[in-house]
């Protein structure tokens, strides 16, 4: 299956709002890690999300932003809660679908 373009460009633009969603969390909270911004528990090329009812939060790689698996449980996340909140970047996903996904990922 094609992806057009310009569907590039606004998937682009979704994972841009991400990352920059998710570095701007620490500030938000107060924690200062190595780089300005960032929580202190969060290495570098790595990010933090919260999935199923009781909002886990897991630290996973940014690679995984380039698997499409991943970016479809991305986009669930945008129309279900959007990118715009305080809660951080929360996955609509049981936590046992989200541990398999991630084990099939690394």
């Amino acid at each position: 299956m094609a992806i057009k373009k310009a569907g590039k460009l606004s998937q682009a633009t979704a994972l841009k709002q991400i990352l920059k969603r998710c570095s701007s969390l620490g500030r938000k909270q107060g924690h200062m890690g190595e780089e300005e911004g960032l929580p202190q528990d969060v290495p570098r090329g790595h990010f933090a999300v919260y999935v199923g009812e009781n909002r886990s939060r897991f630290i996973v790689p940014i690679s995984y932003l380039n698997h499409p698996e991943f970016q479809i449980l991305l986009r669930r996340a945008e129309e279900e809660f959007g990118f715009d909140h305080d809660m951080g970047l929360t996955i609509p996903c049981e936590e046992v679908v989200f541990r398999s996904l991630t084990s099939m990922l690394s």
